[in-house]
């Protein structure tokens, strides 16, 4: 086992408080653009940026230029005339692909019997998603998000559909061009969040061993939707993951935010005894969360972690 050094978590501590005080507002487009000098080059580290979108986050006007960075469709070494270029380059490939896909669109449809089912799968589940918010803004493009699924489907048939429908997360002007900011598989996440209870709360871990069988594994639409339903606005939503594609104040940063989510109902299900079917009932029933508040407790979670001898696997995934 090895220690951790105390400066990270001093530093995820302050982090915390930082994110609940709220000294700041969130980054605007003034001062993401004071980030940049004449050419576009960054003027201050990736390293700075990140922490402050940890913990002030991004100006909803902001988004769509600062994702591109954390995703990875631009590189933070670039310039404006480079980024000009790759956009160009990304949207023109773009286009092939949706005329390679009109073309094949038949062959597919009297060849690949799972085509036809996955094309009605989609378009069933997508009805079934709000597109516009209480005010009446329209949240999804349904027929955009519609042909993006249906694309990614073709260029990846092995991945199917994840298991209980699909379920697709809110549509961003990214999703056509990334996937899911947790990459490193369900399982692994679940996994991982069953040993990190077992060092961190082994009394949680006896009972949910006892008669918690299933519990944690269940919660794959955590993972699968990056804990989507949990909160109570879109905004919510956008604000945790761009907070998961920093990479700060870790690296898998979900199963902390997921170990804060089951810490929410520990003494419930304790106290109550509950088994299997009440701890996911009790879990389906974190709704109208606030992002800030789960970050600033995730982050304190990590501070923690570090602060202990901590066990190799865990430390090679979060560090």
């Amino acid at each position: 086992m090895t220690t951790l050094s105390p400066e990270n978590s001093l530093s995820a501590r302050q982090s915390a408080s930082f994110i609940l005080v709220k000294r700041k507002p969130s980054i605007d487009k003034t001062e993401w653009d004071s980030f940049f000098d004449e050419n576009g080059h960054l003027a201050k580290s990736r390293d700075f940026i990140c922490v402050n979108i940890l913990e002030r986050g991004l100006h909803t006007l902001v988004r769509t230029e600062a994702w591109k960075f954390l995703t990875g469709y631009y590189s933070w070494q670039s310039s404006q005339d480079e980024r000009l270029t790759v956009d160009s380059k990304r949207r023109k490939n773009y286009e092939a692909l949706c005329q390679m896909y009109e073309k094949i669109q038949p062959l597919l449809e009297n060849l690949h019997q799972n085509f036809i089912e996955t094309r009605n799968t989609i378009t069933h589940d997508i009805q079934k998603l709000y597109d516009k918010d209480p005010l009446g803004n329209v949240l999804i493009d349904k027929k955009r998000l519609e042909k993006v699924l249906l694309l990614s489907y073709v260029c990846n048939t092995q991945a199917g559909e994840p298991e209980g429908g699909l379920d697709v997360p809110p549509s961003h002007p990214l999703v056509q061009e990334h996937s899911c900011v947790i990459n490193i598989g369900v399982g692994k996440n679940l996994d991982t969040l069953n040993n990190l209870i077992t060092f961190l709360d082994p009394v949680f871990a006896e009972h949910l061993k006892g008669k918690g069988a299933g519990a944690v594994q269940s919660l794959f639409p955590w993972f699968c939707l990056c804990f989507q339903r949990a909160f109570k606005s879109f905004d919510d939503v956008w604000r945790l993951w761009e907070v998961l594609l920093t990479g700060k104040p870790c690296r898998n940063f979900q199963v902390l935010v997921a170990y804060s989510l089951l810490q929410m109902v520990r003494d419930q299900v304790l106290q109550e005894s509950m088994s299997g079917d009440d701890i996911l009932l009790a879990c389906n029933k974190l709704i109208d969360l606030d992002a800030d508040e789960l970050i600033s407790a995730a982050c304190v979670v990590y501070a923690e972690l570090i602060q202990k001898d901590v066990p190799r696997p865990l430390k090679d995934f979060f560090l």
